[in-house]
């Protein structure tokens, strides 16, 4: 069975950077193990994403649109479709004071947080210290080797796929006769979000309902 635009689909993947074939991201935890980049507070399993929703990086998530169910891929993607081209503006100079205030002493490979922006040093002279704010793999190929488990049919199980994307875990609901009550709190801008993107991404929600309390 072919996947198509806006198809639940159940994945299992394992992503390598071209030049090095270092491995970056996976699903399986052996394949994490063998390439020392397990971690233990990650449940590695297989994950659910709706295709077309850029749930995926662009290049990945447009490649499994049209793909077979039951079979692995290799795909390759440029830099454009995967993390981002390197942008000169995300490289900003910092007195290197509003690090040694702080009792930290910056150096080129260290990872740091400025006005909650992420980025890694690369060179520290003359007082200042010159980070780089682009996303670590900006300007790299990946290779991902990817393969299509099923396609989710079943309803709760692309509802609580959806929710717990949103939720960082699995939040509590109740969905019946169409419509789902979500036992999650947050403001009415983001609850509004929320509602659109499920409709039109789980058809078979018509009405959405938010509660503060968990249910009993």
């Amino acid at each position: 069975m072919k996947t198509k635009r806006r198809d639940f689909v159940e994945i299992d993947y394992t992503a390598r950077i071209k030049e090095n074939n270092l491995v970056f991201d996976t699903t399986v935890e052996i394949i994490a193990k063998e390439n020392n980049v397990h971690d233990k507070n990650v449940n590695y399993h297989a994950v659910i994403v709706c295709l077309g929703e850029r749930e995926l990086i662009p290049g990945l998530d447009e490649f499994l649109i049209g793909k077979e169910t039951n079979e692995e891929y290799d795909v390759e993607i440029g830099p454009k479709d995967a993390f981002g081209e390197k942008d000169a503006k995300l490289y900003h100079l910092v007195n290197t004071n509003k690090f040694l205030r702080q009792k930290i002493r910056p150096y080129p490979g260290m990872q740091v947080n400025i006005d909650n922006m992420f980025g890694i040093v690369k060179t520290v002279s003359g007082g200042r210290t010159m980070v780089d704010f682009n996303h670590p793999l900006a300007g790299k190929y990946v290779i991902y080797k990817v393969k299509i488990n099923k396609i989710v049919e079943d309803v709760n199980e692309k509802i609580s796929a959806y929710l717990k994307k949103i939720a960082g875990k699995d939040a509590k609901y109740v969905f019946e006769d169409k419509k789902l009550t979500l036992y999650y709190k947050t403001d009415e801008k983001i609850q509004k979000i929320i509602v659109e993107h499920l409709r039109k991404v789980i058809p078979d929600v018509k009405d959405v309902e938010f509660k503060d309390n968990d249910k009993e």
